[in-house]
């Protein structure tokens, strides 16, 4: 099989139709393709070369979905204040802070220029722009209201990231805190215990039950601490491996992710959300409702609901109403179902959709200001039986031997 050809950054200096100098940067696949595409626009090229790539990286920042958000919202503004898409491109990247991201939109911006469409180019680079973006961008440009598509792709991605920042919020706090308090439990365990273990071998009685049980967790600690912290950091790994590696595996957690108190209702709703933000930007954009669905189901996030979203379009694409088909799965809430039923007979789909998602948006983010108010006080009662539960086994002999004298 023929290796596919990657496009590269080609330095050139040249001259355009009036005869005047021009030097700068195009992406292409081979030199001979560059001269070709810069003749296309208007350039003669006198030297063309390969960009050298520095040796210890260009030191840019990684681009982050919120960054292609930004993005896009930037495009959508100067598109929608007359500025031409080529320019547009020129306009954003000078002003990106993101040296990575601008040199990323150059790159989209010299294919363009050269005659390629605007999603077509963005097929190229699927790390940043997934199926969903291209599908809505494609949409836009057959429909000549590609500045309209970008506002509404920009809102949704907005919309989307500011929900998976929320449930982020929700689960990295009490992870990070569980962390915390192993690390100090394990420092306190090697460090300090065996200091007072010095002192309690001086005083030649019997040592209380709960002291006893400290020690002999300090003891196993200082001899086996690597393991305990290879452990963990193993768990982690083999657990991420697994979970991409193995789709029943990963599905086994998309389901117990869902029946945890209190985050699987957060869980639930954000997955609601997106299904309600989803199929409405995409039935908006004039994507067929069985396309939107297929688009809807890989958008979840979830397997449970991803396998209930491709149900429900097999049953919409026999005659099925949307909503009759939601009920059947038993997964959507009433409120949703009721909601579509309202769109459907009114010719409103899009716009229903939007509120559910807008409502099941705030319903997250509800949850999860009340999650945060409920485990701070949680948190602090854990790390106090942690720390003043070693640090009163620790005193305990002190306190008897007070007594005895």
């Amino acid at each position: 099989m023929a290796k596919a050809s990657t496009s590269e950054v080609f330095v050139y200096k040249g001259v355009d139709k009036k005869g005047h100098k021009v030097e700068g940067t195009i992406t292409s696949v081979s030199s001979a393709m560059a001269k070709a595409q810069l003749i296309k626009q208007g350039v003669r090229a006198k030297n063309i070369r390969k960009k050298p790539k520095p040796l210890f990286g260009d030191g840019g920042k990684p681009i982050k979905p919120m960054d292609i958000a930004l993005f896009t919202r930037q495009l959508a503004t100067m598109m929608k204040a007359g500025v031409p898409l080529v320019q547009s491109f020129e306009i954003v990247a000078d002003g990106s802070d993101n040296k990575t991201l601008g040199n990323l939109i150059r790159q989209i911006k010299e294919e363009v220029s050269s005659g390629n469409g605007f999603a077509p180019t963005l097929r190229k680079h699927p790390k940043y722009f997934d199926e969903l973006f291209c599908n809505l961008v494609e949409s836009g440009e057959q429909s000549g209201a590609l500045e309209t598509m970008l506002d509404r792709i920009a809102t949704y991605k907005e919309k989307t990231e500011q929900l998976k920042a929320k449930i982020k919020k929700a689960l990295t706090y009490p992870i990070a805190v569980v962390v915390v308090a192993i690390v100090v439990t394990l420092i306190l365990l090697i460090k300090v215990v065996p200091q007072f273990a010095e002192t309690f071998t001086s005083f030649g009685g019997e040592l209380p039950m709960f002291t006893q049980f400290v020690l002999g967790l300090s003891d196993l600690a200082k001899e086996y601490w690597f393991i305990v912290v290879g452990s963990m950091i193993g768990g982690v790994i083999v657990f991420s491996k697994a979970k991409a590696s193995s789709k029943s595996f990963a599905a086994a957690i998309d389901r117990l992710m869902l029946r945890l108190p209190i985050i699987g209702n957060i869980v639930q709703q954000s997955i609601l959300a997106r299904f309600g933000r989803t199929l409405s930007t995409t039935f908006a954009a004039g994507v067929p409702l069985i396309d939107a669905l297929q688009s809807v189901a890989g958008a979840t996030g979830n397997s449970v609901y991803t396998d209930a979203v491709n149900k429900v379009r097999e049953e919409v694409s026999t005659g099925t109403q949307l909503n009759r088909a939601l009920s059947n799965t038993q997964l959507f809430p009433p409120l949703l179902i009721q909601m579509t039923a309202i769109g459907e007979e009114s010719g409103a789909l899009d716009t229903m959709l939007d509120k559910v998602a807008s409502y099941y948006e705030e319903a997250v983010d509800n949850l999860v200001d009340n999650l945060t108010s409920l485990l701070e006080p949680m948190i602090m009662a854990v790390l106090g039986i942690l720390i003043g539960g070693m640090m009163i086994a620790m005193y305990l002999p002190i306190f008897k031997m007070g007594e005895v004298v």
